[in-house]
């Protein structure tokens, strides 16, 4: 079995500055503990073309999607999303393939949850390695919405996810998540 019952795919590409935001979500769920019905993995950009083209709908009954998307928030802020919210041609790679075609595949056979956050730059296609200050300080309180979103009671992990919160932010703050409908 490839994947499992519930897959998180990051997608982005880091070498593009806040692209890269998928895979450090990715990266960070990495040092926690999760269920054994759990897949992490970096999906890079092949998440649409080769990741979710490979899921089982017959083991993987939810995928959530963690990348950038650019909604008109401010850097940083974290939104909800399922794959009829996105416009055709609104969610797209740095190659400007059409990123919702392969979701519209799958979403009745899967539970698909995309959780995006609103990028302050992607540098596509110049490269710049690092996230900016505002998508670094939103993997925390992304990681706890995917948590919440799976229905993972992680209290070791939730605390330690608050602890560098406070660290980064200097206060603990509760995740102003919007969800689109």
């Amino acid at each position: 079995m490839l994947y499992s019952e519930i897959v998180i795919a990051g997608c982005g590409n880091p070498l593009y500055a806040d692209d890269g935001f998928g895979p450090a979500v990715i990266e960070e769920m990495q040092k926690l503990s999760l269920p054994d019905n759990v897949t992490i993995v970096d999906a890079g950009l092949g998440g649409p073309h080769f990741v979710f083209s490979l899921l089982d709908p017959e083991v993987t009954k939810k995928l959530i999607i963690v990348d950038i998307a650019d909604y008109g928030a401010e850097p940083g802020q974290i939104t909800k999303l399922k794959p009829e919210d996105l416009p055709p041609g609104a969610y797209r790679d740095a190659h400007s393939w059409d990123l919702a075609e392969p979701l519209q595949r799958i979403k009745d056979q899967i539970d698909i949850t995309i959780i995006g956050v609103q990028p302050k730059r992607v540098t596509a296609p110049e490269f710049e390695i690092g996230l900016s200050e505002e998508i670094q300080k939103a993997i925390p309180k992304t990681i706890r919405v995917i948590l919440e979103t799976i229905g993972v009671e992680n209290g070791f992990s939730r605390m330690d996810l608050r602890k560098e919160e406070r660290q980064q932010n200097g206060t603990a703050e509760t995740c102003d998540c919007t969800e689109q409908s």
